[in-house]
């Protein structure tokens, strides 16, 4: 029970903190958004190979733990369809050269309601997204309780710049900032789906277990190397997202020696 709650708390947390700072900044955060996306991306990178790869690969064998990060892989990209056909657009990633693009900003003054559509789709597609989070933080806790602290805190780190994509459109397209808030925060909360399928899965078979820390692992390897990072570098257009993406590693680092 216990890791349900923190997985409500890191989902909510996160989410609901990023829809304040878009809020309070608006659309100058270009830097912020680059920097939050970069430390973010590093920080997830250092659990993945530190702490979910090993934990799989020692509870079953390195078949099993290539097998699920392939899989993790596949569940962003079937994601991604899903949201493809939702928004009917074309299944590719596409980078964007400010806040205001990234948040999709582009006819705000004169299609409101296009942009209440953006944000809702963007909350159902961040909605998705969040489970192989829950995933990880459910099977993590179920297995170890500072593993499951050390992924929660990610978590939450991780959810503010989504938090800011899935607040800023709403936001203009006719939400008040607290209802904006309330609700982005509220979407944080499916982390719990995730959480509650990786208690269920993780209790049943070590290799089950160790399938839900490599399914997860790869769907956030591919978020990050595929998403966050290039969106980062794309938007701050110098060596910032290097310097906090290698802070990022740092302070996963020291964030796993702390709850170890």
């Amino acid at each position: 029970m216990n890791v349900i709650i923190i997985s409500l708390l890191a989902g909510m947390l996160g989410m609901g903190f990023g829809a304040v700072l878009a809020v309070a900044f608006g659309t100058k955060t270009d830097k912020m958004t680059s920097i939050l996306l970069s430390f973010a991306g590093g920080v997830m990178l250092s659990i993945v190979f530190l702490e979910l790869v090993p934990e799989s690969v020692e509870l079953s064998n390195i078949l099993i733990t290539v097998i699920g990060l392939l899989a993790g892989v596949l569940l962003v990209f079937a994601l991604h369809y899903v949201m493809d056909k939702i928004s009917n657009s074309r299944s590719e990633i596409k980078l964007h050269e400010s806040f205001a693009e990234f948040f999709h900003y582009s006819d705000v003054l004169n299609r409101k309601t296009g942009m209440l559509r953006s944000g809702m789709i963007m909350l159902f597609a961040i909605g998705l997204h969040n489970i192989p989070e829950g995933l990880a933080l459910g099977a993590a806790g179920q297995h170890e309780v500072r593993l499951g602290i050390a992924l929660a805190i990610i978590i939450a780190m991780h959810n503010i710049p989504e938090g800011m994509a899935v607040s800023a459109p709403l936001i203009v397209g006719g939400f008040s900032r607290l209802k904006a808030i309330l609700i982005t925060a509220a979407v944080g909360s499916i982390t719990v789906v995730g959480a509650v399928i990786g208690v269920l899965i993780g209790g049943i078979s070590d290799i089950l277990l160790a399938l839900s820390f490599s399914i997860a692992g790869g769907a956030m390897l591919y978020v990050v190397i595929g998403e966050m990072l290039p969106q980062a570098i794309v938007m701050s257009k110098d060596r910032i997202p290097t310097i906090f993406t290698l802070l990022g590693i740092a302070m996963g680092i020291l964030l796993i020696e702390l709850v170890s």
